[in-house]
């Protein structure tokens, strides 16, 4: 049997639950209360942020509304005096959430987001640390700081101006240059701290993109079963079908150098680092575990059990554990 434990190592300040002020979910209608729970018992300091109808709203796309929602848990975050973990309602952490490491280094002065979540990511540096500078759209798990998120605060002003409350924008895929711009670095984390469990997105769709965005690799089990997961007629089947699908299509973006572009392995005067980030981050024993709840109905329930492999990065936590 294997099992996960964390290196002696890591220092306390690199954890996460010792670099964060509170961890904000931002909801309309969606149910939080697994969620919360979750994060209650990985020492997590939580608040939601639930959306309601207002007459203003009125006619403004779901992108624009979800925006607003972001720059509320924004607002708040700038008042913090710790950096802030701001996570979607349809967020799943993996097990052990708290006590896997920073993505970037505590002590950076100007960190402008950290996706725990990455959708489409990209890498342009990594430190000797193994720190990953990079990209990434979707907003379903990061960290800012209260200086980011002050910016962040002047993005909804730029986007009404751009494209109107009422139209449909990509705003998520701005965040990454609009802080950049700003002198902030940004980072993406060596794997996906949780999976996005909700729906496919109709607004996504109907503008020509993909529906549904999963983790293409995971830290680890997942806490709970993802709600994707319920809508088929064997939610083990549904989740396995889905999470190898993602498992390929990650594997298939670093072989083709979408992960790891060529301009920017050219331009690197460590290439043999990025690479080696880009490879360890795909190396995984089988597909990552699920444990379904017992407010599921159906019992507790562990579901392709893996480990993940340690990528030996002085940062990293997860080691495998013979017994």
């Amino acid at each position: 049997m294997k099992t996960t434990a964390i290196a002696p190592q890591l220092p306390d300040s690199n954890r996460l639950i010792h670099s964060i002020s509170k961890v904000f979910i931002i909801a309309c209608k969606e149910s939080t209360h697994l969620l919360e729970t979750t994060l209650a018992q990985e020492g997590l300091l939580c608040e939601v942020l639930r959306q309601h109808d207002q007459p203003e709203f009125e006619g403004f796309s779901p992108s624009y509304r979800c925006l607003l929602n972001h720059c509320r848990a924004w607002e708040q975050a700038a008042q913090q005096t710790k950096p802030t973990l701001i996570v979607e309602a349809d967020f799943v952490p993996v097990i052990g959430l708290g006590q896997l490491p920073l993505p970037y280094n505590s002590n950076q002065r100007n960190l402008g987001i950290a996706w725990l979540y990455t959708c489409a990511p990209q890498i342009y540096s990594v430190s000797k640390e193994g720190y990953a500078q990079g990209f990434s759209t979707s907003m379903v798990a990061y960290i800012v700081t209260p200086q980011s998120a002050q910016y962040l605060t002047e993005l909804v002003e730029i986007i009404r101006d751009r494209f109107s409350p009422n139209a449909y924008s990509t705003w998520d895929s701005q965040i990454d240059q609009f802080l950049r711009d700003r002198n902030f670095q940004n980072y993406i984390s060596f794997r996906n701290y949780g999976e996005h469990g909700g729906r496919p997105n109709p607004e996504h769709r109907w503008h020509g993109l993909s529906t549904a965005h999963r983790a293409d690799v995971l830290y680890g089990k997942l806490a709970f079963l993802p709600l994707y997961a319920l809508e088929g007629k064997n939610a083990h089947l549904t989740l396995l079908r889905i999470r190898l699908h993602a498992r390929l299509k990650g594997i298939a973006r670093s072989l083709t150098g979408k992960f790891l572009r060529t301009k920017v392995l050219r331009r690197s005067s460590v290439p043999i680092r990025l690479i080696r980030f880009a490879i360890q981050r795909q190396l995984t024993i089988g597909l990552e575990g699920a444990v379904m709840r017992d407010d599921t109905k159906r019992g507790e329930i562990t579901i392709s059990l893996a480990v993940p492999l340690s990528p030996r990065l002085k940062h990293d936590p997860v080691l495998p554990v013979r017994g």
